[in-house]
């Protein structure tokens, strides 16, 4: 909905989107600091005062922090803060450096049992 023209922000459009480009939140990075990030790793914020008074973090940081007091895989947190993945990849980044965050990889691949051993399970257990 546009405003009426005493509004000096009459020009803003409800439906346009978000007024700061991913890019800028970033301030141009494309990869997070520290970290890797898969999208099923689990992210969880150390306690909440810690945080506060740093100047150093943006709104974004704090929504992150704010929506990871439990843990929180990244692709759900970065639904929960209306963010685009690598924006949220990137400022991730920057809370795990700073010891903000707590990070939890999947175990990797590698460790998981053959699909030729999976798919025997799975037929024993159809047989049953």
């Amino acid at each position: 909905m546009r405003g009426d023209a005493s509004d000096p922000h009459h020009w803003l459009d409800g439906d346009a989107g978000p007024v700061v480009r991913p890019y800028t939140v970033t301030a141009g990075r494309a990869r997070p600091a520290a970290g890797g990030f898969d999208v099923v790793a689990f992210v969880v914020a150390g306690p909440p005062d810690q945080a506060a008074s740093d100047p150093r973090l943006q709104p974004e940081h704090h929504a992150i922090l704010g929506n990871s007091q439990q843990p929180i895989s990244v692709a759900e947190l970065a639904a929960q803060v209306d963010l685009a993945l690598g924006v949220v990849r990137v400022l991730l980044g920057d809370l795990l450096a700073e010891g903000l965050i707590a990070m939890y990889e999947p175990p990797a691949a590698a460790n998981f049992p053959d699909e030729k051993i999976l798919k025997a399970v799975v037929n024993g257990l159809r047989a049953l």
